[in-house]
C-alpha cells in the first residue's frame, strides 16, 4: 500500500495572482501528486486550511483511495461547503488524481474514459475602452484562430461613465447599471456589424445588474446571438433564471461562484441555464467536478470551467483533463501564461488555433520547480474590483 507521507503548501505568483499548489509525497520514494487550491483573495486561509487541519488527517492514508479520503475529508470538520475548505480539498483531490494517473502510467483523462475529442475548444477576453479598441483587439484573437471571444468594455460594469455621487462618497469602483446596459448593446451592435456572425460571442456581467435589469438585458442582448450571457445575477438570486427563461433564448451560463450542489442542481434539474462553470477548486476538485459533468450531461447543459488568471497550471490542467473526456464539454475559458509561469511550471496544456490541448505524461502531467516558485511570493492585496458602488455608493456584487 502506498501511503502519504507529507502534504505541502506552494504560495506563488508568478504573474502577480496569488496561486496556491499542494503537493502530497508518497511513501513510494519519487512519487507525488500537484493539486490547485487558488483562492487568490483568500489564500493564506486556504494554506491555514491545508497545515493545521488538512495535513494531520491525511498522513499515512492510502493515496488510491481518493473517494473516502474526499467524502470524510469534506465532513471532518461538520460544518461544510464554505470557498476556504473546498479549495484546500480541491488541492489535496487533484494531486491524489495526479498520482494515481502516475501510478497507472496513464493521462487523468484515461482515468476518466479516455477522449472525446483531441483539444478543447477555447475563448480569450477582449477589453476596451471603446467599441473600436475591443474590436481591434477581437480581430487580433481571431487572427490567432481563435473562434470564441468574451467581449467587454471597461471591464465589469462598464467605465467612462458620468457618475454622481453624494458628498462624502466613500472609495470603491463606481459604476451606472442603465449607463453599462446601454453601452454593451451598442458594442455588439456594432462588433456583429464589422465582424459579422462567424464568430461566437460571449459577454460577463459578473453579477453587476439587479434581477429585474438582467432580465431586461438578457432579453436586450438576444439580437446579438450570443454563445452565452455570463453570470447575470449572483448565487443568491438564481430563482430569477426562471423569469429570465421564460423572457429570452439568450443562452446563461452560471456557477463560478458555487460552492455546494444545492446552488447548482436546481438550475439543471429545471433546465435554467445552458452551461455550468463553476471553478473546479472552488467545489472541491476533480472528484465533484465529475458528478457534475454526468448530472448536467443527463439535462442538456454544457461545460465551460472557470479558467482565469487566478487557477494555477495545474488547475488549467485539470479543467483541459476534464474537457477532453467529457461528451458535453462547451468551451474552456484561457487566458494563456506568460513566460514567468513557464519559468515555475512545466508541462503546461498548449495552445494553437483555438484549442488547448493536454500533454500525455501520466498523471496531470505538470510539474512546479519550487526554488523558482519562491521567487514571486503572493501579496496579501485585494483587487480593486471587488470593492464595487452604486452611483450613490452602495455597496455592490462584484
Amino acid at each position: 500500500m502506498i501511503t502519504i507521507r507529507d502534504v505541502k503548501t506552494i504560495l506563488t505568483a508568478p504573474e502577480g495572482i496569488n496561486l496556491v499548489v499542494v503537493k502530497i509525497e508518497t511513501s513510494e520514494p519519487g512519487l507525488y501528486g500537484l493539486g490547485c487550491a487558488t483562492f487568490t483573495q483568500r489564500y493564506l486561509t486556504v494554506a491555514s486550511a491545508i497545515e493545521d487541519y488538512l495535513k494531520p488527517f491525511l498522513i499515512g492514508k492510502d493515496v488510491q483511495r481518493i473517494e473516502d479520503i474526499w467524502q470524510t475529508a469534506m465532513v471532518s470538520g461538520y460544518w461544510r461547503n464554505g470557498p476556504e475548505f473546498n479549495n484546500a480539498l480541491s488541492g489535496v483531490d487533484m494531486a491524489l488524481w495526479d498520482i494515481k494517473g502516475k501510478i497507472a502510467g496513464l493521462p487523468v483523462y484515461q482515468l476518466l474514459g479516455g477522449k472525446c475529442r483531441e483539444g478543447a475548444a477555447i475563448y480569450k477576453h477582449a477589453d476596451g475602452s471603446s467599441k473600436e479598441e475591443v474590436e481591434e483587439n477581437a480581430r487580433a484573437f481571431m487572427e490567432q484562430g481563435v473562434r470564441y471571444i468574451r467581449c467587454q468594455m471597461g471591464l465589469y460594469g462598464g467605465r467612462g461613465q458620468r457618475i454622481f455621487k453624494p458628498e462624502n462618497a466613500l472609495d470603491g469602483v463606481y459604476y451606472d447599471p442603465k449607463a453599462y446596459m446601454r453601452g454593451i448593446v451598442e458594442l455588439f451592435e456594432h462588433l456583429r456589424g464589422k465582424l459579422g456572425w462567424e464568430i461566437e460571442f460571449i459577454h460577463d456581467v459578473h453579477e453587476r445588474l439587479s434581477p429585474i435589469d438582467a432580465v431586461a438585458f438578457a432579453k436586450q442582448m438576444e439580437p446579438f446571438n450570443l454563445f452565452y450571457l455570463e453570470d447575470a445575477l449572483p448565487p443568491e438570486q438564481i430563482e430569477w433564471y426562471r423569469t429570465i427563461r421564460q423572457h429570452t433564448v439568450t443562452p446563461i451560463a452560471m456557477g463560478e461562484l458555487f460552492n455546494n450542489p444545492n446552488e447548482w442542481l436546481p438550475l439543471m434539474s429545471n433546465r435554467l441555464i445552458d452551461f455550468i462553470r463553476v471553478h473546479i477548486s472552488q467545489v472541491g476538485g476533480i472528484t465533484p467536478a465529475k458528478k457534475m459533468t454526468s448530472m448536467a450531461e443527463a439535462f442538456g447543459i454544457r461545460t465551460a470551467w472557470h479558467g482565469p488568471g487566478d487557477v494555477s497550471p495545474v488547475g488549467h490542467a485539470a479543467n483541459v483533463h476534464l474537457d477532453i473526456s467529457s461528451i458535453n464539454f462547451g468551451i474552456q475559458e484561457w487566458n494563456g501564461f506568460k513566460e514567468e509561469v513557464y519559468e515555475v511550471f512545466s508541462g503546461c496544456p498548449e495552445e494553437k488555433d483555438g484549442y488547448v490541448y493536454p500533454n500525455d505524461l501520466p498523471g496531470l502531467g505538470i510539474d512546479i520547480d519550487e526554488e523558482k516558485a519562491k521567487k514571486y511570493p503572493c501579496s496579501n492585496v485585494l483587487p480593486k474590483w471587488t470593492l464595487a458602488r452604486l452611483p450613490d455608493g452602495t455597496s455592490a456584487r462584484p
